[in-house]
């Protein structure tokens, strides 16, 4: 088996950093060109930029996902640029609003901000993309979840009831897609050390945690209290990476998982086996 998307034409949101770039650089180290789509037109161009040094095409689209207009104008440069879409990752997401770390419980504002974007950013980029995959015949829907949907948690419940609503969406969303041969599927990452995952450490260190069972962690900082804490909880004891999830994303947007559809597969080191 080798993975071939050369000539495919892929959608990434969130592609400016973390997941969604090493997402965006897997998709293109297997040959496709990539819609980079985030908010964050620098980090989108720095993306952009290693994908066309790579030898793929690569362009760029402001995008709002929280807003259907701006997920339907996603859609439509998309086509403009490339003239189709291949490939769809959900990869935006946000674990809380501004200073979201420096509160023990989530504001009202995080539990909005976090459905808005985690939960109605997939549907409305998914339902705008929809109409032109079924009108194909062709496509595949990758949604980024997280082992947070797995179990329920009373560190972040906004963040960890969004990630499960992603994985029921998965489903429901490859039940209606089915019937026109198009995938839809969902990854759940396990602990990345992400600029995301740097906020729920402070915020871990700064009113503890049930991330770790071991409270000797609160007494570290930063980087050393991940490193520990993937010790103490991951089975195989190593972090997951951004290119981790990028390769199971290319695996999905490939044909050879053309008989996979409605499935949230983890890649967590084993912390979660469900």
């Amino acid at each position: 088996m080798m993975i071939d998307l050369t000539d495919k034409v892929a959608v990434v949101t969130g592609g400016a950093s973390g997941i969604g770039r090493g997402i965006c650089k897997a998709l293109a180290g297997q040959g496709a060109d990539i819609v980079v789509a985030d908010m964050n037109a620098q980090g989108a161009k720095s993306t952009a930029d290693e994908i066309a040094a790579t030898g793929r095409k690569a362009g760029i689209v402001d995008v709002d996902v929280t807003d259907r207009d701006s997920a339907a104008h996603l859609v439509a440069e998309a086509l403009h640029l490339f003239g189709k879409i291949d490939i769809l990752v959900n990869d935006a997401g946000v674990i809380g609003a501004a200073e979201w770390w420096k509160r023990p419980t989530p504001s009202d504002d995080d539990w909005d901000l976090v459905m808005a974007v985690n939960l109605r950013g997939v549907v409305n980029v998914s339902e705008a993309a929809a109409p032109h995959m079924k009108e194909r015949r062709y496509g595949k829907i990758i949604n980024i979840a997280s082992i947070a949907a797995r179990q329920g948690g009373a560190d972040i419940p906004h963040y960890n009831a969004s990630k499960a609503a992603v994985v029921s969406w998965t489903q429901s969303h490859a039940l209606q897609m089915a019937p026109y041969d198009v995938n839809v599927n969902a990854i759940c990452p396990g602990l990345l050390w992400t600029p995301m995952f740097e906020g729920l450490v402070e915020r871990s260190i700064s009113f503890g945690s049930t991330l770790g069972t071991n409270p000797e962690l609160r007494d570290l900082g930063g980087r050393e209290y991940f490193e520990k804490l993937v010790a103490s909880v991951i089975p195989m004891g190593k972090e997951q990476t951004p290119e981790d999830i990028g390769k199971l994303a290319a695996f999905l947007a490939s044909d050879d998982a053309h008989n996979i559809t409605g499935q949230a597969i983890n890649v967590d080191g084993g912390r979660r086996m469900n």
